[in-house]
């Protein structure tokens, strides 16, 4: 075959791979097949590349260029946005799609001197337009674009789309509306709650975002797809700051949120946990919705540009979280800092579905190591709180053995913090302390959960705390009375709650018991004495007028004693009526019959009995009005029972 036929057969090889293959990959496989049934179908001789450009194929390009390059410059020069009038968008676009093809088709010869020239000036003209669609892009978006306002309801399940998005004129109607009306300038509207988070944001109106995602689509084809996104985030970007800022969210740094007062933080905490529930069941959800429609076909561009829009105000809402959890560990900060962790929590599932890319992945995995650096400071103010009790003095003692602040302060404190068990047990379940940290505890706990044994170590530490404040009371009747007292109100505030039961039935009835133990030995430290005197000798042997003086002798000392005693127990405090009634009913069973019997015998001896009244100082119904007088305490004994 002749070289110009053999020439043609393998033009016409080329035209079949190119007029087959829907893209370069099937054209190439196209050739590879040529290849293997003939080696003249090599790819090296199929190869485009291999061949000379025309000089009237090149003459047809300038000419091309110099016709697209007119109605690119007619347009890229316009002083008046492209996208006011939808005919001009539609033929600004066709000229693109019309470069950016001419210039994919002519790139194989670009080795070509003339051809490489004429496709620098394509590429210039290219630049040209691809900077006026970045500026049209960017019209678009901020015509389009208004910040989510939270002033205003919004009913479940309602789409924005269809909302009036407000202009400059509109704005300044409505403030000189509410100049009529007398409203204050400057009147600052306040958000309302968000409880319903069913709400779909579509910040740009359908329209916008379909002359947005035809531009997108010519900027990736074009090869700028990253400053589309540029310009895409810079505009959301502010969209969400804004938002956020509608609903109390500042910007704070580390060091300013360690430097606010705890009134403060905690009104910070609040507005935190709005913004974050806001921020990631609709906001972001909203902007990953419309970066899939504006990128629609370029998951790619779509997430990196998600990325970019989100990246600023995620790291913001964790960033304070995150100084909250490295912050003091105060176990006054306990309720609020649960507050943070169960918001954080419950959002997780959020961050994995929205944040699940490349590109936002960082993210996703940073709030779940700040959610779990706040569990380790709920574990680390528990530890606190275990220091707070050891390190508590035990300097003076509380007044009429009454109860003492600590064990008021540590048991609403328990009561409080159980509220939140399922909370606390899933921080301990996941953290919790090894058993070998505490050596004193029952073989019990080994079957216990770690929450439990947290509470049981606790009570432990309280009780050792106390026992030790209870060797101040110099009188072994009154400290019993002060372990008493705090080991009812131990027991009171376990029952019936959450804190009850982590610590079991078990450690209840053993704690009750052991209330009732110190009332024995308040009972045997405070009257047996008194008992003792009233003890009747059996001896009949002992002549009538030792006996008679022995009676007047035990009377007297008895009514000294029990005279004593009601004194000083009368300013002493039993909080609870309860068991200041089974005191004294346990006083009464005891003193009442043996003085009964004392006072009987006393009359019944004949050398007294004609003046018995003279001696006799008490009767029954007096001893038991004196015993109804025993704890009632004086000021600043009482205490309170909260």
């Amino acid at each position: 075959m002749s070289e110009n036929g053999e020439e043609k057969l393998l033009a016409v090889a080329r035209h079949i791979a190119k007029t087959l293959g829907h893209n370069n990959n099937m054209a190439d496989d196209i050739l590879q097949i040529f290849s293997n049934f003939d080696g003249r179908f090599s790819k090296e001789n199929l190869s485009e590349k291999a061949a000379d450009a025309d000089p009237r194929a090149c003459a047809a390009l300038d000419h091309s260029l110099k016709t697209l390059d007119r109605r690119i410059s007619h347009y890229v020069s316009s002083d008046r946005p492209i996208w006011a009038d939808s005919a001009d968008a539609a033929a600004f676009l066709d000229v693109v799609d019309d470069l950016v093809a001419a210039v994919a088709e002519w790139n194989h010869l670009a080795g070509d001197k003339s051809v490489g020239a004429l496709l620098i000036r394509a590429e210039e003209m290219l630049q040209h337009a691809m900077f006026r669609l970045e500026d049209e892009f960017r019209s678009l978006m901020e015509r389009g674009g208004e910040s989510f306002d939270l002033t205003r309801p919004y009913r479940s399940g309602e789409s924005t789309e269809n909302l009036p998005f407000d202009s400059e004129e509109e704005e300044d109607e409505e403030i000189d509306d509410q100049a009529r009306n007398g409203e204050h300038e400057d009147q600052i509207p306040v958000a309302m709650p968000v409880t319903d988070y069913d709400i779909v944001i579509d910040a740009l109106p359908s329209g916008t975002i379909n002359d947005l995602h035809e531009i997108a689509k010519r900027m990736v084809a074009g090869g700028f797809g990253k400053e589309c996104s540029h310009v895409y985030s810079s505009c959301r970007r502010e969209f969400l700051e804004e938002s956020l800022s509608r609903i109390g969210l500042q910007k704070l740094s580390i060091e300013d949120v360690h430097k606010m007062s705890w009134q403060d933080l905690e009104d910070e905490i609040e507005r935190w946990i709005k913004a974050s529930n806001v921020a990631l069941k609709i906001l972001f959800p909203s902007e990953r919705r419309l970066c899939d429609r504006v990128f629609f076909g370029f998951s790619s561009a779509a997430d990196f540009s998600f990325m970019e829009v989100c990246r600023g105000s995620t790291i913001q809402l964790l960033n304070f979280a995150d100084a909250v959890a490295i912050g003091s560990r105060s176990p006054e900060r306990l309720f609020r800092i649960l507050d943070l962790f169960e918001t954080l929590r419950d959002l997780i599932p959020e961050f994995e579905s929205l944040f699940c890319d490349q590109y936002s992945v960082s993210l996703r995995n940073e709030a779940i190591t700040i959610w779990k650096r706040l569990g380790e400071a709920i574990r680390g103010i528990f530890m606190e709180l275990e220091n707070l009790i050891r390190r508590d003095p035990a300097k003076s003692a509380v007044p009429g053995g009454g109860l003492h602040p600590i064990t008021r302060y540590v048991m609403n404190y328990l009561r409080a913090a159980c509220r939140s068990r399922q909370t606390l047990e899933q921080v301990f379940e996941d953290y919790g302390h090894p058993l070998k940290e505490y050596p004193k505890l029952d073989d019990r706990v080994a079957h216990s959960s770690s929450l439990s044994v947290q509470m049981d170590w606790i009570m432990e530490l309280l009780e050792s705390n106390l026992e030790a404040k209870s060797k101040i009371y110099k009188d072994p009747a009154l400290c019993y009375v002060f372990l008493m007292n705090n080991g009812r109100y131990i027991v009171q505030k376990s029952k019936d709650s959450e804190l009850g039961t982590l610590l079991g039935d078990d450690w209840i009835r053993k704690h009750t018991a052991k209330v009732r133990q110190y009332h024995v030995h308040y009972q045997r430290s405070s009257w047996n004495k008194v008992l003792g005197i009233l003890k009747l000798d059996s001896n009949g042997s002992v002549p009538p007028n030792a006996v008679a003086k022995s009676m007047k002798e035990k009377l007297k000392s008895f009514n000294m004693m029990f005279e004593d005693i009601c004194r000083v127990q009368s300013s002493w405090f039993v909080f609870d009526e309860q068991l200041r009634e089974e005191i004294r009913i346990s006083l009464e069973k005891i003193l009442l019959p043996a003085y009964g019997n004392f006072i009987g015998r006393f009359q019944s001896v004949p050398e007294l009995g004609k003046h018995a009244d003279k001696y006799i100082k008490y009767g029954t119904e007096e001893i038991e009005a004196r015993l109804n007088d025993l704890f009632q305490g004086s000021s600043g004994s009482t205490g309170s029972r909260k």
